[in-house]
């Protein structure tokens, strides 16, 4: 099983979930020096060279698009002729439940990865990292004290991405003729939350007061562009709230417990889980 982003945050949990369940795994990174094992290989979707080797002796595939791409499709498609030609049978898609309208090419990778043999699309909703560092959003609250959104009130199914994986890797595990699995799965934690109910959650769990700042799409994406997005990709994220704003994204599934036999982490816990994050910033002096 090749498990590609295998450093970041929702990957490198698939991996190992996968070890302790002493399946065979290969953990894809471009930074592979930094995972634990003899089973890590390099990966860059930019680099065709290090895609074969990945996928030498691999059935299935968890696939992780080039993060922050508006168009990943160009590089994901020799890539998968290429998996498809050595033999892998599923492949299990990250993608989102938050669509994004001005990416077009990221709705149509998904397509795409449906034609595959064995696909299948997991589409979460708003990460609970997000609120953590090093999230645009996460790091904002570091530094500035405050949520700045353009969608105070807006609901999102807030998952923890230790879900996601816990998923990812029971799909995985399934067995290859297992055709029920061909299907998406939208993804979401046990309750739908507005930034406002996060905001005081977390204020109630640390005993930190984190305020809650209505910023416009603009000013929210100057602020992304500030913690390291790319001008382009921020616009994209920052625009999306207003679909957040709208309630279309206002959603609970029970995909997670019907795939892993178990609920989805609840945010309380998550908070309880990374209080010190939002401790207030020391503050410094010259």
């Amino acid at each position: 099983m090749l498990v590609m982003g295998a450093t970041g945050q929702t990957g490198r949990v698939v991996v190992d979930l996968l070890r302790a369940r002493q399946e065979p795994v290969r953990a894809a990174s471009r930074t592979p020096n930094v995972i634990s094992g003899t089973d890590a290989v390099r990966f860059h979707w930019h680099d065709p060279s290090t895609h074969e080797p990945a996928l030498d002796g691999v059935d299935r595939v968890f696939l992780v698009p080039p993060p922050s791409s508006v168009d990943p499709v160009g590089v994901v498609d020799p890539f998968l002729a290429l998996a498809r030609s050595r033999g892998v049978r599923r492949v299990v898609m990250l993608g989102s439940a938050v669509e994004f309208p001005n990416a077009p090419g990221r709705l149509e990778l998904a397509a795409t990865v449906r034609a595959e043999p064995g696909w299948v699309v997991l589409s979460p909703s708003g990460f609970m990292q997000n609120f953590l560092r090093p999230h645009a959003i996460g790091t904002a609250i570091r530094t500035d004290g405050v949520l700045s959104t353009s969608a105070p009130f807006g609901r999102l199914g807030w998952i923890d991405t230790a879900d996601i994986a816990a998923t990812a890797a029971a799909i995985l595990t399934r067995p290859l003729l297992d055709e029920a699995l061909r299907s998406d799965y939208v993804l979401t934690g046990p309750q739908a939350l507005s930034f406002t109910e996060v905001a005081a959650i977390i204020s109630a769990r640390t005993g930190h007061r984190l305020p809650v700042k209505e910023v416009t799409v603009e000013q929210l994406a100057a602020r992304h562009r500030a913690a390291g997005l790319t001008a382009e990709f921020a616009a994209i994220l920052a625009a999306n709230e207003d679909d957040v704003r709208t309630g279309r994204y206002d959603q609970v599934t029970t995909s997670v417990l019907e795939l892993t036999g178990r609920p989805p982490r609840t945010f309380e816990d998550f908070v309880a889980d990374h209080t010190q994050e939002w401790s207030p910033a020391p503050v410094t002096t010259d």
